[in-house]
């Protein structure tokens, strides 16, 4: 049987407790071609529910919130199934599991978390400000894993006097920070007009990089390595004057 949901954390665990009992069980938050002889049902979300599965999960593994939080931020396309087989074996154990790598759940889960942790370690250093016309901050990107407001509380603890904007500009949201609080909110294009002063920071900033370039030592595997391509769209230092 295939367990549709909505894609949020409440609509998972309401089918998780709905499916856990059904060996052959698929949660799923994406339309999915049925093959001959499937069967699937939409399980409605449900706050109770999700909170008693979330609690007790919780009684067997205190880090099992954190975890999971990375977990469900993954952008693979199989991580509803492998947050699923996570938490069976976590609800089977009645302990901590994600260190128990024998078990294929517990080490594609651990693996999972480690890919956005470390995706959000990397975009601490990545992101690249743009001051605009009103004093706020604009940061857009792209990254593999659902990791916007994630990223916020670095950013305020280091800029806490300026507003800011951080975009992710692939699945259309962003999280705010007013200076104040802090809220997410669908975001599609944006034209962004940029300060005075701001031209002249990025100029500076490219002249900075030249600078510091080596042509004749130029390592551009090495650099793809601490600095993969896909994020350079995103980055003045990396575009033509």
């Amino acid at each position: 049987m295939i367990y549709f949901f909505d894609g949020t954390e409440d609509g998972f665990f309401t089918a998780f407790l709905r499916g856990f009992s059904d060996d052959d069980a698929i949660l799923s938050s994406t339309q999915t071609q049925l093959l001959l002889g499937e069967h699937s049902v939409f399980v409605p979300s449900s706050r109770v529910l999700a909170e008693k599965a979330k609690k007790r999960l919780t009684e067997f593994d205190s880090s099992f919130p954190h975890d999971f939080l990375l977990l469900f931020r993954n952008g693979r396309m199989d991580r509803d199934m492998i947050a699923f087989r996570y938490c069976r074996l976590l609800a089977l154990e009645k302990r901590p599991v994600r260190k128990m790598l024998a078990h294929v759940a517990a080490r594609e889960a651990d693996d999972a978390i480690r890919q956005v942790a470390f995706e959000i370690h990397r975009f601490h250093g990545f992101i690249r400000f743009t001051e605009s016309a009103s004093g706020a901050l604009y940061a857009p990107f792209s990254p593999d894993h659902d990791i916007c407001d994630l990223l916020v509380p670095h950013f305020k603890a280091r800029l806490p006097e300026y507003p800011f904007v951080l975009h992710d500009v692939g699945r259309k949201k962003a999280a705010v920070y007013d200076g104040k609080n802090v809220f997410v909110a669908p975001l599609g294009r944006t034209d962004v007009v940029i300060s005075a002063d701001e031209a002249e920071w990025q100029a500076l900033w490219k002249r900075y990089y030249a600078s510091v370039n080596i042509p004749e030592r130029e390592r551009l595997k090495q650099m793809r390595g601490y600095l993969p391509a896909r994020y350079w769209k995103f980055m003045p230092e990396k575009q033509e004057n």
